[in-house]
This record gives C-alpha cells, structure tokens and sequence, in this order.
C-alpha cells in the first residue's frame, strides 16, 4: 500500500513517545514521513536537539499550529467541530484572519531561529484552516498546506484531496467511527491516490492501537507531499 504518513503533536511532552513511532517506521522511507510541531510551547534546548537529530535521520520538520489550544469555542461550526472532531485543539478556529496569518509566520520563524531547516509544509491542528484566503496563504513562509480533503500547493493554487486514516480513539464511540472511517478511506485509496495515515503519540496505547501497526505494516512505499503536485 502507498500511503503518506505523518506523525502529529510533535511537544516537548510528546517526544519519548514520536522517537518511539520513529523507530517503528524503520521499514518505510522516512524522508517522506513530516513530523508536526507545535512551536508556543516551553522547547528545553536538549529537547531541541533531539528534533534536529531527527531531521538528520531524514524526517521532515513541519509547522503545526502555536499551541496547539483554541483560544476560546464560539459559532455553530466551531462547536459542532469541537464536538465531532478536534474538541479545543483546532486553533485557528478562534482566530480571524490576520491572526492566522500572524500564527503561522511566527510558526515559520521559530525553525528558523533554532537553526532548523525552513519547513515548506503547515498543517492546522485538527486539519482546520479556518477562514483564510489563497492570496494570504501565498503570501505565507510555507507554501504546502494539510486540511481535512488533502493537500494545497499555494503557489500552484492545486488541491489535491486524497483518503484520510486516523487512529486517535479514546472512547467506543470514537473507536467506532474511526474504524469505519478507516475502512471507507481504504476502499478508495490507490497508487494513484494514495492514503494518508496520521499518528498521534498516544495512539499505541488507545483502542485502535492494533489496527494502527498493522496498517503501518502493510505500506509498502511512502509518498511525499512535494510529488503530488
């Protein structure tokens, strides 16, 4: 299977647990493979140097919101949001579109002011943009962005929307709705069209933690974003 993975909520509490799904990824091509990091919280300088360990392993820093919390919950779509999917993590929800776009370039600013590479690619928590136009995302640092349908190439302006797979199932009803999820995505997925597979670190001890190792053990290739467009 061809898929495209990412490894999400990449914090300062989080790390033991991303090397973890590193080093579970030994039998894919990592260089495709974009770690999402969460800049606005309090990064120790070993904890630095452990993500520029694994850029040099070959993964791919990315940009993935400030803190990774909304400000506040306000509007029917943001509530009913919450409530279905991301519950206070899509931030940029709560913002207005200069703040978002404020976010995003100190997002970009915080690599580059720890000497990581620049990364091209940012992806909203909970995959939600919230209200922002092509023209400012052009104007933004990275020119690769992730939502919900797929991935965006703002120089390009060209959307490609491809299945999403997700394991991050903390209650039943969660579980269940995941793995149908899954299930649908699967059955359109193709080398053409490859799946995404997002990890989240806590995702090995919550209750699709089986279904998630052996989906990662079927892929046979990785794709990089960069190639779809």
């Amino acid at each position: 299977m061809h898929a495209l993975i990412s490894i999400h909520d990449v914090m300062p509490a989080t790390l033991g647990r991303v090397q973890y799904f590193a080093e579970q990824l030994a039998h894919v091509d990592i260089e495709n493979v974009p770690l999402l990091v969460v800049p606005g919280l309090a990064w120790s300088d070993q904890q630095i140097d452990i993500l520029k360990e694994l850029e040099k392993q070959g993964f791919i820093l990315s940009g993935h919101g400030w803190h990774h919390t909304a400000k506040n919950i306000h509007g029917w779509y943001h509530r009913l949001h919450s409530t279905l999917i991301s519950r206070n993590v899509a931030e940029h929800l709560s913002l207005g579109e200069n703040e978002i776009q404020q976010l995003m370039d100190e997002c970009y600013n915080w690599f580059l002011d720890r000497d990581l590479s620049p990364p091209d690619l940012y992806v909203p928590p909970a995959w939600a943009m919230g209200k922002i136009s092509a023209h400012n995302l052009e104007a933004s640092p990275f020119r690769y962005f992730e939502n919900t349908a797929g991935f965006y190439d703002s120089t390009s302006r060209q959307q490609r929307n491809l299945p999403l797979s997700g394991f991050e199932a903390d209650t039943l009803l969660r579980a269940g709705t995941l793995k149908f999820w899954n299930g649908m995505n699967k059955l359109i997925a193709h080398e053409r069209r490859p799946v995404r597979i997002s990890i989240h670190p806590f995702d090995h001890e919550l209750l699709l933690s089986k279904s998630l190792f052996a989906t990662l053990k079927s892929v046979t290739a990785t794709v990089n974003y960069r190639a779809l467009f």
